[in-house]
């Protein structure tokens, strides 16, 4: 929607269905079509598609109707992730697949899907959320910190075999982000263990103690701001860099 702000058309996808490993609910057609009501409130046009990012076929085809639709794809944000918790001997074969698959190998698949397109016509901006995950390790989160980890790599590998070619290839490393994948109660049990059933106001204090801005978390629209920054030609001379919306968290690393 904030890219529909600034004058894009926009292609979106999502799964529109759970995945057995993920402890809440992902996102809905419902809320599919509710992102294209947004988009359409700005005066842009919206093509959606249910598609899952873990298969080729259904990336290429969301990659074909933008180019059918639009004519061309300036900008391909890599966005789709899930998080799950576990102690590290106890994350199954399923956990660990699950996460990869969407998180490493599906932002693989959907930059894959786009770069032949950007290449050709020698201009793209491609941007992958990473994590402040991706710059350090978490307890319980290892399939997690291991796959956003692995998007700052390929992020940074395939900027410097298309850095010559017009298409720039940057991540976005949020804090933790004011969304349903932080606000549900495995995620509240996680942080608040001492407590039976905490609450969203429970786990504040818990969140506020891990940045040095004495802010819980992000607002989604803060992290729209850095991407917006990327995909614009403000940040033509970026490319395999890393962007940290931290709340400090990263003051203190590297």
């Amino acid at each position: 929607v904030a890219l529909a702000r600034e004058g894009a058309d926009v292609v979106v996808c999502d799964i529109a269905a759970d995945i057995a490993t993920v402890p809440y609910p992902l996102g809905t057609e419902a809320e599919l079509a509710e992102t294209v009501a947004l988009v359409e409130a700005t005066g842009r046009r919206c093509v959606s598609m249910v598609a899952d990012v873990r298969d080729t076929a259904a990336m290429d085809a969301v990659v074909a109707a933008g180019i059918e639709a639009f004519g061309a794809i300036d900008i391909c944000v890599a966005n789709a992730g899930i998080v799950a918790f576990s102690h590290f001997q106890d994350i199954t074969d399923a956990m660990w697949d699950d996460m990869i698959a969407v998180d490493l190998t599906g932002t693989f698949k959907t930059m894959r899907a786009v770069v032949p397109h950007m290449l050709e016509r020698r201009y793209g901006r491609i941007v992958a959320t990473s994590s402040m995950a991706g710059r350090m390790g978490n307890p319980n989160l290892s399939h997690y910190v291991a796959a956003k980890w692995g998007i700052i790599g390929m992020v940074k590998t395939l900027a410097m075999e298309i850095a010559s070619r017009g298409v720039t290839v940057n991540a976005v490393c949020p804090a933790a982000v004011d969304t349903p994948m932080l606000q549900n109660p495995a995620m509240y049990s996680l942080f608040c263990p001492d407590l039976e059933s905490p609450s969203r106001e429970d786990v504040i204090p818990r969140y506020q103690a891990m940045n040095r801005m004495g802010q819980a978390w992000l607002a989604p629209e803060e992290v729209s701001r850095a991407v917006l920054f990327l995909a614009a030609d403000a940040a033509s001379g970026m490319t395999g860099q890393v962007v940290e919306v931290s709340l400090g968290s990263a003051a203190g690393q590297h």
